[in-house]
């Protein structure tokens, strides 16, 4: 199966060390560590392999891939020895379009994806965002049904940035992602499109570290019926996630998707928060600290601590790598609308699912079996 991944950001240090990483293991360079989809049982499943992967997409800035490259060589992100030649790929990332109004500007991205597609001879398309978070979208009378989004498209701008290219996604045909905390395609006039398109979609805000952990810590004292009565962490990053959440409206999207694991998993919401600082010096890489107080028997208080120290697009790369393959064989097996099993990845799933990492693990691993097999 030949299979384009279109990347919104695609110049970003996410995109670009998916494209690198993804070209580094199937020329045997490297291993496919952090790669969910080469662990048993995923590694199973009729997966399209990195090999069948052609590579472009969208931005909205001109940096070349090779200068970014070489950035995050230098910040130790990725070995400088592993950078290819990303001639090919430079020359599918296209400049975002920009029109009169969102439904021309949709016409142009959908048009980019479809010459990607036709050009390579693709079987199929998946296109995921990994652009900057946006501050929480206002609710719009035109979310409701896509009858209404498509009679606004016209008159006003109505959809955020991911959103709209949720939409050219899913009107070229193309299966969607939102690796951000961003709106995406998690709007009913959006559902609608994709199902009746017959394609899916997942989401949404990629768990790669604090939210990671918690995800596990959390079930932990559900099960041991122990009282969370604090839960607060202090996350710093660099790079440009960090700077774009200096934004107090994109920070506070990115801290309540990052709590509500909590409320889901223990069944109330603990005191506490997460803050999001932005600190220039430590590059791509994030620092989290959390402090979780609870009580146990006869009211004993307790308290536990942890820190998180990782790198941010080295732990999303092999996620949406995984997401890029699992989302494509989700679509030739003639799946649609949400793939809720796909929490596993994600701080804030589609769907009514479990929000603890095992539960979610057996989900995937369901999923997984279900598929088609080699």
């Amino acid at each position: 199966m030949a299979v384009g991944l279109w990347l919104v950001g695609a110049r970003g240090s996410v995109a670009v060390t998916s494209v690198i990483g993804a070209l580094a293991v199937r020329a045997g360079l490297t291993e496919p560590t952090g790669m969910v989809t080469e662990s048993p049982p995923l590694r199973d499943a009729d997966l399209p392999p990195l090999t069948d992967f052609v590579f472009g997409g969208h931005d909205v800035t001109d940096v070349p891939l090779a200068k970014k490259a070489e950035s995050l060589a230098a910040a130790g992100v990725l070995p400088a020895s592993l950078i290819p030649d990303l001639t090919a790929v430079e020359d599918e990332v296209k400049a975002l379009p920009v029109a009169h109004s969102q439904r021309e500007t949709a016409a142009l991205i959908a048009a980019d994806i479809t010459g990607f597609r036709e050009r390579h001879g693709l079987d199929r398309v998946v296109v995921i965002n990994v652009a900057s978070t946006e501050p929480v979208v206002s609710a719009h009378p035109a979310f409701a049904s896509l009858a209404a989004l498509e009679d606004a498209l016209g008159a006003e701008p109505v959809l955020p940035a991911s959103a709209l290219a949720a939409y050219a996604a899913l009107r070229a045909g193309c299966p969607f992602v939102d690796f951000t905390p961003s709106t995406g395609a998690r709007l009913p006039a959006l559902d609608e499109l994709a199902r009746r398109e017959g394609l899916p979609y997942a989401g949404r805000d990629g768990k790669t570290g604090e939210t990671l952990v918690k995800s596990v810590l959390a079930p932990m004292f559900a099960m041991r019926h122990l009282k969370v009565r604090s839960w607060s962490g202090t996350n710093l990053l660099g790079g440009g996630d960090g700077a774009n959440l200096a934004d107090p409206a994109a920070n506070a999207a990115k801290a309540g998707s990052k709590q509500r694991v909590l409320q889901e998993t223990l069944g109330y919401q603990p005191q506490g928060n997460s803050r999001i600082e932005y600190v220039d010096d430590i590059g791509d890489f994030k620092t989290a600290w959390d402090l979780i107080t609870f009580t146990g028997f006869l009211g004993v208080g307790m308290r536990m601590e942890f820190s998180w120290h990782g790198c941010d697009s080295a732990l999303a790369a092999p996620l949406v790598l995984d997401l890029a393959r699992l989302v494509a064989a989700a679509h030739a097996s003639g799946r649609s609308g949400p793939l809720t099993e796909l929490a596993f990845f994600f701080k804030d799933p589609l769907g009514d699912v479990p929000h603890g990492l095992a539960d979610q693990w057996a989900l995937l691993a369901r999923f997984a079996r279900e598929l088609p097999h080699a």
